[in-house]
């Protein structure tokens, strides 16, 4: 396939009664699909032939979508989370091969909440292809779809202990992706229920459980990795375990590093719930191992997972420099990150360019890169059409005149939790402004908090009824790949961000970032106007957290892409080219992998 070439498809195509399916038509695409998803071959034969370009296309007999479909259009394609796992052919392989298991809690697509289960999966795949055995343990979450995981089965049956008792255990393997899990699956009621988190039982226990579990397993079948990486408080009790119990049992090897993926998660923990995973946890209620410092003098004092598991590994990651910056000068946990500063490293998040890269995303109507960016205006058109959008030139006879009338609205999309950390009164900000403006905007994404989901229905309701503003509070990976294509700018004001994944996703298909300039957005992010950031100017970055501050990096997106078009379509070159890729960034871990590894 070649993937400059334009690829067209619609799943109206497929015959009557005959719709595709991940479970369906394996012999034809048995070559090319991992856990039952589409991957890089080419989409279902369309009433537009595949291969074609924007020239080809009779505006009249092309598949759009539309608001009143009984399927909405995103639902109506084959996911693409799932791709392609050989290794390139001129991937560079390390010198020295390291074994590195993952211990977490999320992992894309089959247990994904938010960036953790991106960051596992898109690490583990770049670190496969220089050369290393990786291997990812879960826990076997009820919601799981099993029909994800390839070559699924049971593979070990162990104890593992909690509160007294020996829970017995059963350990599945399969491939995710291509990336070999281990899923842990505990007896009792732990990680049952609809959904990944929130379930009906203590997630604190239930984590505390997972960890001994991994370590358990290790032990039961005499595994020694070098590294064992866990990532956020879920795992971190895991450290404390290694290194008070296991270390001294028969794990000698490994090394344990921790990725703090967003340090407003600390994992309260109280005494009598570590001491159910068989460690005493009074011994760990002092200032230098892991009590909660903010409850220091109470009654009873707390202790933090997150916190011990910074004490006890061997090397701590956060995931950008500027977030260690601002985590080292602020922050309850600041004074611990200080004492172990000599431990502690700063290193950028990536995004995988295999699962997110417009040339070979099966999502899209039409496919594109940075030399034939004429299918993105297409892409637009069609999220339009399909939301509903108000289109100036629906009643145009050719496909050039109607992308160039649909141009002159510029699309701004927000992909987002919608939480605190993420600035909602910005978000709801820049629904007004852009509205006020003459834009497009499509917020998309869930409010865990119901007053958060009540507020943004509200205005839901206020706002779907025009031609301009769409807040569609849901989450579907489909969908988010289409509105990437689509958007003209990618907003993402968040008041602080460890990383962001977002604005580096968004560039990748051609979206002009706009930013609040903190943590990993302020490392990727780039103002066009500053003169000493010229050479990597890429976007629109604003400092405050008031409304006005965002009003006014708005306005200059706006008057960029409206009064300098010539600029902008180089500067959307110019995004989609920027490599933001794992492949450029994991090296940076098998840096810290190799400098505590035992050799």
């Amino acid at each position: 396939m070649d993937i400059a070439s334009l690829q067209i498809w619609s799943p109206s195509a497929v015959p009557k009664g005959k719709r595709l399916s991940p479970c369906l038509s394996r012999q034809r695409r048995q070559s090319t699909i991992i856990c039952g998803i589409r991957a890089r071959d080419s989409p279902p034969q369309a009433s537009v032939e595949g291969n074609v370009g924007v020239d080809d296309v009779d505006i009249k007999d092309f598949p759009w979508p539309s608001p009143s479909d009984q399927v909405p259009f995103w639902k109506s394609k084959l996911p693409s989370w799932g791709v392609s796992f050989d290794v390139p052919d001129d991937a560079g392989k390390d010198p020295l091969p390291l074994h590195v298991i993952h211990v977490t809690a999320e992992m894309a697509p089959i247990a994904k909440v938010g960036g953790l289960g991106d960051v596992v999966t898109g690490l583990a795949r770049a670190c496969l292809s220089r050369g290393h055995k990786v291997e990812i343990m879960l826990p076997f979450y009820q919601c799981i779809n099993r029909q994800l995981i390839v070559g699924l089965e049971l593979t070990t049956e162990y104890n593992s202990f909690h509160d007294g008792i020996w829970v017995p255990m059963n350990a599945y393997r399969g491939a995710v992706s291509g990336i070999p899990v281990i899923l842990i699956e505990p007896s009792n009621k732990f990680f049952t229920g609809t959904s990944i988190y929130g379930g009906s039982y203590d997630e604190v226990e239930a984590y505390l459980l997972f960890s001994r579990a991994c370590l358990e397993w290790m032990q039961v079948k005499g595994v020694q990795p070098d590294i064992i990486h866990v990532h956020e408080w879920q795992t971190s009790a895991l450290c404390l375990l290694y290194w008070d119990m296991y270390h001294y049992l028969s794990l000698q090897k490994p090394r344990i590093i921790l990725t703090i993926h967003n340090m407003e998660h600390y994992g309260e923990c109280g005494q009598e719930q570590l001491s159910k995973c068989g460690l005493d946890g009074s011994i760990y209620a002092t200032v230098e191992k892991a009590v909660d410092d903010r409850t220091i003098g109470h009654n009873p004092e707390r202790l933090s997972l997150l916190k011990g598991g910074i004490v006890y590994s061997n090397a701590v990651v956060t995931v950008s420099p500027t977030y260690l910056n601002e985590t080292l000068c602020s922050g309850w946990l600041a004074d611990t990150l200080m004492k172990n500063r000599d431990k502690y490293f700063g290193i950028l998040n990536g995004i995988d360019t295999e699962m997110w890269n417009p040339a070979t995303d099966a999502c899209l109507p039409v496919r594109f890169n940075a030399q034939k960016l004429q299918g993105k205006k297409l892409c637009k058109c069609y999220v339009q059409k399909g939301l509903g959008l108000d289109l100036e030139g629906e009643g145009h006879s050719d496909m050039h005149s109607l992308l160039n009338e649909t141009q002159r609205v510029p699309l701004v999309i927000c992909i987002s939790r919608l939480v605190a950390q993420k600035g909602l009164h910005l978000i709801r900000q820049a629904i007004k402004h852009v509205e006020e403006l003459g834009g497009q905007m499509v917020v998309l994404g869930k409010a865990p908090d119901s007053r958060v989901e009540k507020e943004f229905n509200d205005l839901a309701d206020v706002y779907n009824q025009g031609h301009q503003i769409r807040i569609l509070l849901l989450y579907s990976e489909e969908l988010s790949h289409l509105l990437y294509a689509a958007a003209d700018m990618v907003l993402v004001p968040s008041l602080y961000e460890p990383c962001g994944l977002a604005q580096m996703i968004g560039m990748r298909y051609g979206a002009i970032p706009v930013v609040r300039k903190t943590g990993g957005l302020a490392d990727t992010v780039f103002d066009i106007e500053d003169e000493s950031k010229r050479d990597v100017a890429n976007g629109f970055v604003f400092e405050g957290i008031d409304e006005g501050s965002l009003n006014w990096a708005l306005d200059r997106a706006f008057t960029h892409y409206r009064e300098r078009p010539e600029e902008w379509a180089k500067m959307v070159k110019k995004v989609t080219e920027i490599d933001n890729s794992w492949n450029r960034t994991a090296g940076n871990y098998i840096e810290v992998y190799n400098s505590i590894r035992v050799q």
